[in-house]
């Protein structure tokens, strides 16, 4: 007699859960692209039949519990993080999982003081949303729950991680200012604050290296904070020793056309300015900031992707996926005045 195949016969020749390969079988999201038809071709493989929709789960399937982490910082940032965390919840509904949020304050990043769910492992993966500190994520790897990184990454940190191709993105920036005809370029953001912001600098120095720009020390702002009052003073004694500025985002990009305007410039008759995100504050902004944009959907869909992927097959090789971006154009660039 024939030995009925079974999705637990399925699940042992593919060294993956049961639940994944039911989610799978029956049309369930919850297991990403790649592993729905590997295990779909197995099935056919082995001779198991089945209905790719409206086939009833066999016992023991059920939904995933995916953790999404961040730090107070990053959750009070309405505009570029609150979209991604919106996209990133549509995504794991559209992928049948449920969804657990923690906002890490100071205090607890200091203490490396875990969430219940990690120190007891309740949740299947881990989102990470931006930067926390290492020593923290560490802990947090450290509980050897599957985890990926959104929008930071570290040489310490082993996990997959999901980036904007910050480099590239800042060379672009500053390439549409060198179009205008701008030579003298100036920089504003805190580098220590995120290794993204680091590398849009990096970007900066290419693009200035290749084009043969003037990037004038007293005009390279690194380790301003993000704040109004802050920027304009720094601002202040190198406000006229470039022609154009670019900022590690759209606040920084807010705050600095707003200074330069305060102290007597024109935007952007007397400095262009360009910023990164492409959130509300370039919008708002008078005159409304060219910026660049990132795809936060993309953003979502790749990091819960890559997180389903890690969960269906642990001992896969780590990625980094860097993402594409566009620069959009508005009234804060223009050529430099004669």
């Amino acid at each position: 007699m024939k030995t009925k195949v079974t999705m637990q016969a399925i699940a042992d020749r593919l060294n993956l859960s049961k639940n994944s390969v039911s989610q799978a079988l029956t049309g369930k999201a919850g297991v990403s692209d790649e592993t729905r038809q590997l295990i779909q071709k197995t099935a056919e493989e082995m001779g198991y039949t089945y209905s790719r929709r409206g086939q009833s789960p066999e016992p023991g399937a059920a939904s995933r519990t995916i953790a999404l982490l961040a730090s107070d910082f990053a959750f009070s940032k309405k505009g570029f993080f609150g979209d991604i965390y919106l996209s990133i919840d549509r995504e794991l509904k559209r992928s049948g999982c449920e969804l657990v949020i923690q906002s890490v304050s100071p205090r607890e990043a200091e203490a490396l003081e875990l969430p219940a769910f990690l120190e007891q492992k309740t949740v299947d993966g881990v989102l990470i949303l931006s930067h926390i500190t290492n020593d923290y994520l560490k802990a947090v790897l450290g509980t050897g729950i599957p985890a990926v990184l959104i929008d930071h990454h570290h040489p310490e940190l082993a996990a997959d991680s999901i980036l904007t191709n910050n480099r590239f993105s800042a060379y672009e920036a500053v390439r549409h200012l060198h179009g205008l005809g701008h030579r003298r370029i100036g920089f504003v953001g805190s580098i220590e604050f995120s290794p993204s912001y680091y590398e849009r600098l990096e970007g900066v120095r290419l693009a200035a290296w290749e084009l043969g720009l003037e990037l004038p020390e007293p005009c390279l702002l690194t380790d301003v904070a993000e704040d109004s009052d802050e920027v304009r003073r720094r601002l202040e004694p190198a406000a006229r020793l470039a022609t154009a500025w670019f900022c590690v985002n759209d606040g920084y990009g807010f705050m600095t056309s707003s200074a330069l305007q305060q102290l007597g410039l024109s935007v952007p008759g007397d400095a262009s300015v360009v910023s990164f995100d492409n959130g509300y504050l370039s919008r708002l902004a008078t005159p409304p900031i060219t910026t660049v944009d990132v795809d936060l959907p993309l953003y979502a869909s790749c990091a819960v992707e890559q997180l389903l992927r890690r969960l269906d097959d642990p001992s896969r090789p780590r990625t980094e996926t860097l993402l594409p971006t566009r620069l959009v154009v508005r009234e804060s660039t223009a050529p430099p005045a004669k």
